[in-house]
């Protein structure tokens, strides 16, 4: 096993008139799951693919525990790469395809049949290994694909979008087998990902990139907990926080008449320097409250029932707040109505304070 170290590592397309990555810092500790998520094209899997070898780094360097990589060829890394599309040869049975790298890497045969059957015990693959790719199921494909990785014993795993392929249902169990696969291992895993939420069950630590620079590093309760700026606020979270623009007022974020309170941190901070500002709420922060008692009034579009509780979203004719405010309601579910005007309101310690202008967060 071994710890990964990113030093200014950049990558810089031929033709591009900027870089894909322009210098990313980022430790990642041995026998950590690291999760790179961030929108599409912010250059997760080129940071990825410079760990693994297959994009040049044209400047800075890249260290798998204290080796150089920065411009080893792929083979001499020590990785193993699981890709979005399996990458499976058609023509090979699965303990064939499991084995294939072991074979060009001339191990002795008695060895590779053994870290097969342990990989195929691993991923419950073992009533598979005869058959040929196209009588499994995408599920069984993608551990096939995890398989091959594994038996190769390397230091670290690199693992660019494997679910993306899979259905909704099929994503929720594999994910979780990925996660369980990777504690008991204990390899360190770079895994790159467009979802959030898979970002948020199965890393140790996430990453949020965005236009090639990372935003923010943390744990995944603390990125929901305390965004570092309005980018990571509004992309962690499921449903996302609500955003809402506020002017600073005695302290208060006032949204057209209505005042929400903030923590006494941000309002020391609200003033002539952060007048224009954005407040930040998640659903489940909302309270409902009677209307004498001076709420966000809500007009309900939608009431989504999902069981245990639900969410409402709905319009406000407040000046200042999104399209959409969402509302998660529990006890309080099945009074609300599509057509229904509702009334909410927060706490203080609740509410995300943020600079507009430069997205920095106010509040603690």
């Amino acid at each position: 096993m071994a710890t990964v170290t990113f030093e200014k590592a950049q990558r810089w397309y031929p033709g591009a008139d900027k870089p894909a990555v322009p210098g990313i810092d980022l430790e990642i500790k041995d026998g950590e799951f690291m999760v790179l998520v961030g929108p599409s094209g912010c250059g997760k899997s080129t940071t990825l693919r410079m760990l693994a070898g297959l994009e040049e780094c044209n400047e800075g360097k890249i260290f798998i525990g204290d080796r150089d990589v920065t411009h080893m060829p792929p083979k001499d890394r020590d990785i193993a790469m699981v890709f979005q599309n399996y990458a499976l040869y058609p023509h090979m049975t699965v303990a064939d395809n499991m084995a294939f790298a072991l074979k060009m890497a001339k191990v002795p045969e008695a060895e590779r049949k053994e870290r097969v059957a342990e990989a195929a015990k691993i991923l419950q693959l073992e009533d598979y290994l005869e058959r040929k790719p196209k009588a499994l199921s995408g599920g069984q494909r993608q551990r096939v694909a995890m398989g091959r990785a594994i038996v190769r014993q390397p230091q670290v795993f690199c693992m660019d979008e494997p679910l993306s392929n899979l259905d909704a249902k099929m994503r929720v169990a594999t994910r979780t087998d990925i996660a369980k696969l990777q504690a008991d291992l204990g390899v360190t895993t770079v895994y790159v990902t467009h979802d959030q939420v898979e970002a948020m069950t199965m890393g140790d630590r996430v990453a949020v990139m965005k236009d090639g620079y990372l935003q923010q590093v943390d744990t995944p309760l603390n990125l929901y907990d305390k965004p570092v700026n309005l980018f990571v606020a509004g992309f962690i979270g499921s449903p996302q926080m609500n955003l809402l623009q506020a002017t600073a007022k005695d302290g208060k974020a006032q949204i057209g008449d209505y005042l929400v309170p903030v923590d006494p941190a941000a309002s020391s901070k609200l003033g002539p320097q952060h007048n224009e500002i954005t407040v930040g709420v998640r659903p489940e922060a909302w309270r409902l409250v009677g209307e004498s008692d001076g709420g966000l009034p809500v007009d309900v579009t939608v009431v989504e029932e999902l069981g245990a509780d639900g969410f409402v979203y709905g319009t406000s004719d407040v000046e200042g707040t999104p399209s959409n405010v969402i509302v998660r309601v529990s006890s309080a579910r099945d009074s609300v109505r599509k057509g229904d005007t509702i009334y909410v309101t927060t706490d203080p310690e609740s509410v995300h304070v943020f600079d507009t202008e430069t997205g920095e967060r106010l509040s603690d």
